[in-house]
């Protein structure tokens, strides 16, 4: 599949028809990845979704609520009228994918098919099944799409490598609760109110995740998981992903948000002078190479007092109270190297970038 820009919707209620994937086309995604059906349509307990923080979500979404036949019969052909890649998201046993998968195959408007393996079992033989299963029902290429909770996901990647064409990792992170404290009830509908977390609160579990797979593996990665700019795409690609898709993001903030993380990461790009993904992806290799050995010791933080705007924020997360703000007036950043443990917070924490 040739894609414009490697930035792509992730199966969910974003992309829950053919009218959906069209306002993500017109959002400018340079692929239209389709919510997952199954062999039923799902029956979802309501409400079934609470934003937590300003960019999380939690759910108990399922798959689609509409039945197959009418993605079979209708809503890939009008995707397809975008005149972009089609990609149908299926599960979730074996047999369901041997059954679904020529179907969907049958409609001549799908380029690939990913399969979910969210519900379908947590042993490498159940996972590798129904990687075989699909791939001995279709021509298509095939996505295997993975989930945080499996120990070892590089492990499984490489069981699932021989039976599929590429991965899409990862899958929301759970199960998770919340509750409303004012009203003391679950803020979700589903049984004891466990749902699944999506969004930026994932996405160090998703990186860690797409690097584990991308080291164990030939096959390209999709990375999934809490994208909302440019800069967190190029974390994905550097930790080894060839492309990435978005949901959260795109549900708070809607479809525009496609194209404007490719035109952030295109930005970005030029910026740091890589004129294709395989350049970013060796930066993010030398990075971690430089990294290889374990470092005890540190080295203090240097402080730039042109960047520097005293706002105070390094002084007030600095646990041994290393940092200080000193004088009358116009006061100055300082740091008492003797307190500090070389903890490394404060370089992240300062919004300047005073701090190296």
């Amino acid at each position: 599949m040739r894609c414009a820009h490697p930035v792509w919707p992730a199966a969910g209620p974003n992309v829950l028809d053919a009218a959906h994937a069209l306002r993500a086309a017109q959002g400018g995604a340079s692929a239209l990845v389709i919510k997952t059906i199954s062999t039923r349509p799902a029956r979802v307990p309501k409400p079934c979704m609470a934003r937590i923080g300003s960019d999380g979500l939690l759910n108990c979404e399922l798959w689609s609520e509409l039945p197959a036949e009418q993605y079979i019969e209708r809503e890939y052909a009008r995707a397809k009228s975008a005149g972009l890649p089609v990609i149908a998201s299926i599960g979730y046993s074996a047999e369901e994918l041997a059954e679904l998968g020529p179907r969907v195959e049958a409609t001549g408007c799908v380029d690939a098919i990913e399969f979910s393996l969210h519900y379908t079992g947590h042993g490498h033989e159940t996972l590798v099944a129904a990687a075989r299963a699909l791939r001995g029902a279709v021509r298509l290429p095939i996505f295997a799409k993975l989930s945080p909770g499996m120990a070892d996901i590089g492990g499984v990647a490489a069981a699932l490598e021989p039976y599929v064409d590429g991965f899409a990792a990862v899958n929301s992170v759970g199960p998770a609760w919340a509750m409303n404290v004012e009203g003391g009830a679950a803020l979700l509908g589903s049984e004891q109110g466990i749902g699944w977390l999506s969004g930026r609160p994932i996405k160090p579990v998703a990186l860690r995740c797409v690097r584990e797979v991308a080291q164990r593996v030939n096959k390209p990665v999709i990375g999934v998981g809490g994208i909302f700019s440019g800069s967190d795409a190029i974390e994905f690609i550097m930790a080894g992903a060839r492309a990435v898709q978005v949901c959260t993001a795109a549900i708070l903030r809607g479809p525009g948000i496609y194209g404007k993380i490719a035109r952030e990461m295109a930005e970005w790009m030029d910026a740091h002078g890589c004129e294709t993904l395989n350049d970013v992806r060796a930066r993010g290799a030398a990075g971690v190479l430089s990294k290889s050995a374990l470092d005890y010791e540190g080295r203090p933080p240097r402080i730039d007092h042109a960047r520097c705007t005293r706002c105070g924020l390094c002084v007030t997360s600095c646990c041994p109270e290393a940092l200080t703000l000193v004088g009358d007036g116009k006061k100055l950043l300082t740091l008492d190297e003797m307190r500090c443990v070389r903890c490394g917070l404060c370089r992240t924490v300062c919004p300047q970038g005073a701090i190296a």
